[in-house]
């Protein structure tokens, strides 16, 4: 009997306790949770998110598929911290992942460890439209690696991101806007950043990454920053534009893309040389109807490697252009269809590689959002001088 009312009670108190703690989270996809403090002198919203990606491959051979892979994987997993302290002028993020492509690339620069931080930066309003951020983030580079992998239109980002992007890096960017009219909006970026990418520990091997971008929005701001956001998922009553002109100098170099790719390794060190990336990009959105636009073009001071005898290393850095074309139509169902051209052209006579051309059709579902998403995409990949390419992916996206 005894025995009885024991767990009788443990039971209720247990009840008690579980209901005593139950807590009003946020709405789907808007954190898991958001603490403020007492005083209301710092807040901190928390947020999680998954992507689990299926993907299919083919090479194609006097018009037969031939050498069939599959593979399953979680794509990205990630875990998103965001608030103010002391004031809400001064404002932080920090993003960690944790999945294997997430932390890949670890070198003895980074410590030989996996490369957990992704963004740690705070941004200070210390004026009127002037913004300071400090810290590890995206440099101002294309629109599209700017676009959150979570608020992609497609399964994933173009070829030209992943040939010319140039990702995060630590330093320091001055943000600034203002209008010309009541509606033109006008965004000024610049950048200086260690150049080498993120969590590079032991450096500086080269010189620092200059980064500048402007940005014109005529029509004025986007709805819910959705000119840094795939599909029109608002829907634009008016019509909206935003063009982009960044160029990026990365002083003594030594990477063979910018801060991105593989060291250029000499006999006595690493090879240095200036390289310059030029982007130009524009978004479109009105009533489900979106375009995105955007060209890059890298080149170098010297774009050969060589050893202090000037003997060849092997070693050449990427230069080339590349131009993506994206579009897609928003339902009112909220099925989208989109599709997107890629055109990749390094320099062949440089880099040895030859034209590639992508042709993207995808298909996605907007359950909420780009917080609940299911979406799939088939390519074409036409490689001048090699075997041509299918591919088909399928993802699943949750984001808390």
């Amino acid at each position: 009997m005894k025995l009885k009312l024991s767990l009788t009670a443990l039971a209720l108190f247990t009840f008690a306790f579980i209901n005593a703690q139950e807590t009003l989270a946020p709405k789907f996809g808007k954190g898991l949770f958001n603490l403020v403090g007492q005083d209301s002198s710092w807040t901190m919203k928390i947020g999680a998110r998954m992507q689990f990606l299926a993907i299919s491959n083919w090479e194609s051979e006097d018009g037969k598929l031939i050498n069939p892979e599959a593979n399953f994987l979680v794509r990205r997993s990630r875990l998103k911290f965001g608030g103010y302290a002391f004031s809400p002028k001064l404002v932080y993020k920090l993003e960690l992942g944790l999945s294997n492509r997430d932390i890949s690339g670890a070198s003895k620069f980074t410590n030989n460890a996996p490369r957990y931080i992704l963004d740690a930066v705070i941004k200070w309003n210390f004026h009127e439209n002037f913004v300071l951020w400090f810290g590890q983030t995206k440099l101002p580079g294309n629109r599209e690696r700017v676009i959150s992998s979570a608020n992609l239109q497609q399964v994933d980002r173009s070829l030209l991101n992943k040939r010319f992007n140039i990702d995060r890096d630590f330093g320091i960017q001055l943000r600034h806007h203002f209008k010309l009219s009541k509606s033109f909006v006008v965004k000024e970026i610049f950048s200086l950043a260690q150049g080498e990418g993120r969590n590079v520990t032991t450096g500086n091997l080269g010189g620092h990454q200059f980064t500048g971008r402007l940005e014109l929005l005529p029509f004025g701001n986007f709805s819910s920053k959705g000119d840094y956001k795939g599909a029109d998922l608002k829907r634009e009553s008016t019509a909206k534009i935003a063009f982009g002109v960044g160029y990026d100098h990365n002083n003594n170099a030594v990477k063979n893309r910018s801060n991105q790719g593989s060291y250029m390794v000499t006999d006595t060190g690493f090879y240095e040389t200036n390289i310059n990336t030029l982007f130009l990009d524009a978004m479109f959105k009105y009533k489900g109807f979106s375009f995105m636009a955007e060209y890059a073009d890298r080149d170098a001071k010297d774009p050969f490697a060589k050893n202090v005898d000037g003997t060849l290393t092997g070693d050449v850095v990427q230069v080339g252009k590349g131009l993506n074309l994206q579009t897609g139509y928003l339902l009112k169902n909220d099925w989208e269809v989109s599709g997107r051209y890629t055109n990749i052209e390094l320099d062949k006579a440089i880099t040895g590689k030859g034209l590639e051309e992508q042709y993207t059709i995808g298909l996605s579902r907007y359950i909420v959002g780009h917080s609940l998403k299911i979406q799939s995409d088939i390519s074409y990949l036409n490689v001048a001088g090699g075997n041509n390419q299918l591919m088909y992916r399928l993802q699943f996206d949750i984001h808390f």
